[in-house]
C-alpha cells in the first residue's frame, strides 16, 4: 500500500524495536506497489474470466472443473479426498461443498477408501469423465488467451520461478508439483 501523503519512505530492512521482526517503515516501495496491484487484479480477475467460460461453455464452475481435472488423472479416476484437497489448494470442507454438487450432477461418487476406511476417495463417473474432456478444450484455450499467449519463453520461466517462491513461502508443506 502507499503511504500517507508526504510520509517519506525509509529503510525497510530496519526492525521495529515494539514489535520484533516486523519493519519500522510498513510501507511498499513504489515497485512493490504496482506488483502487489496487478497481484490484486490478477487475483480478482483471473478467477473471475476463468469461471465465466467454463459457465458459459459447459455450466461448470472453476473449482469444480478443477477439481474433476484431478481425478481424471489419477489413477483409476479416482483420489482421496485429503489429497484431492491438497492438490488443489481448498480446504477439505471446501472440497466437500465443491464435489457434493458434482454428486448431485452425476460426475463423482464418494465412498470409503477399500484400503483405510476411514479415509474417503472421490471416485470420477463415466459421466463426469465425459464432462471433463468436453470442458478441457475450451478451458486450455482460455487459460492459453489470457496467460500464455502474452508470455514469451523467458519470461514463462521467470514467472515459473517467482510463483514457485512465492507458493512455496505461504505453503511450505505443500507437495511440489511436476
Amino acid at each position: 500500500m502507499r503511504p500517507p501523503e508526504g510520509l517519506r519512505l525509509i529503510d525497510m530492512t530496519s526492525e521495529r524495536t515494539d514489535s520484533p521482526g516486523v519493519p519500522e517503515n510498513p510501507w511498499l516501495t513504489p515497485e512493490e506497489h504496482k506488483v502487489w496491484l496487478d497481484l490484486w487484479s490478477l487475483r480478482v480477475w483471473l478467477p473471475a474470466q476463468l469461471d465465466a467460460q467454463l459457465k458459459a461453455d459447459s455450466g461448470l464452475s472453476h473449482f469444480e472443473y478443477f477439481t474433476m481435472a484431478h481425478i481424471s488423472m489419477a489413477p483409476e479416476k479416482q483420489l482421496r479426498m485429503s489429497e484431492l484437497a491438497e492438490l488443489s489448494d481448498m480446504t477439505l470442507s471446501h472440497l466437500s461443498r465443491v464435489v457434493s454438487r458434482l454428486e448431485k450432477s452425476g460426475w463423482v461418487i464418494r465412498r470409503p477408501d477399500p484400503s483405510d476406511g476411514r479415509a474417503t476417495v472421490a471416485v470420477l463417473t463415466d459421466a463426469g469423465w465425459e464432462k471433463v474432456q468436453a470442458a478441457a478444450p475450451g478451458h486450455v484455450w482460455n487459460v492459453r488467451k489470457l496467460i500464455f499467449n502474452h508470455l514469451n519463453e523467458e519470461e514463462l520461466k521467470v514467472l515459473d520461478k517467482a510463483l514457485e517462491k512465492l507458493v512455496n513461502s505461504l505453503n511450505p508443506q505443500r507437495p511440489p508439483r511436476t
